[in-house]
């Protein structure tokens, strides 16, 4: 679960998002909307830890994220970001390897236990046959597998993406979509993800969290098409999202 709490968070110069109360329960798959600029980026770097001068609270997997250090939000939050990693050198194995760094202290070594955690990350997006490869020759659907794996081997009951289907074309946009959905419905995972790829976003998703203006509000996505809000946004023509719901 993800819980705001009048939360405002913004620049000096400008308020992104103002007093919003919203609650993304578990097991949700959840679209984060808005215009570009709108927040939706440094909303989740507020929900992972990353940025703390906000005012409110959220709450993400059972703990309020400003209170506690960021090592222990790392086992309630996991983040994959925009940034395409590729290390050269390193094989995925190892990649998806430092989800468990907030488990296996400083020394970082692997139980036997936490191996299988690992093994287990790869084999649920399918790429345990890439194990043992390095990055640099693969395509951005394949890193952006991996990176899911590595969030999946930390193990927490959130997980947060920015623009994971960027880079993607469609039928891998769509496919890492049903992988994510998976994720939330089969192991109970709450699942926020930013994103431009509307129409499959509300094809896909259960909810919609959308920004705009400074408000921020969360609808299940059959009430988001149809209030009328999509449109208001992004600017569609009256009634298109009404006609093209299939809720």
């Amino acid at each position: 679960m993800i819980r705001f709490d009048s939360f405002s968070i913004g620049y000096k110069d400008r308020t992104l998002v103002r007093d919003a109360n919203a609650m993304i329960p578990d097991g949700c798959f959840t679209a984060l909307l808005g215009r570009n600029g709108s927040g939706k980026s440094t909303v989740l770097s507020a929900v992972c830890g990353a940025k703390r001068d906000y005012s409110g609270t959220i709450s993400a997997g059972g703990v309020d994220v400003k209170s506690i250090p960021q090592y222990r939000l790392a086992m309630s939050v996991s983040f994959v970001s925009t940034e395409r990693v590729r290390i050269p050198g390193m094989t995925c194995l190892e990649l998806v390897s430092l989800g468990r760094a907030p488990y296996t202290g400083w020394a970082g070594r692997l139980s036997s236990k936490d191996r299988n955690i690992v093994l287990r990350a790869l084999e649920t997006v399918g790429m345990e046959g890439f194990a043992g490869r390095t990055m640099e020759k693969m395509s951005d659907g394949e890193c952006q597998r991996v990176m899911i794996a590595r969030a999946l081997a930390q193990d927490t009951p959130v997980m947060l993406l920015d623009e994971p289907t960027s880079f993607l074309d469609y039928p891998n946009r769509r496919e890492l979509c049903m992988l994510l959905a998976g994720l939330a419905h089969e192991a109970g995972k709450t699942v926020l993800f930013s994103t431009h790829e509307l129409p499959l976003a509300l094809e896909m998703c259960d909810s919609a969290l959308l920004i705009d203006g400074g408000e921020m509000e969360y609808m299940p996505v059959g009430d988001m098409c149809h209030s009328g809000k999509i449109e208001k946004v992004f600017g569609y023509p009256s009634g298109t999202m009404q006609r093209n719901c299939k809720f």
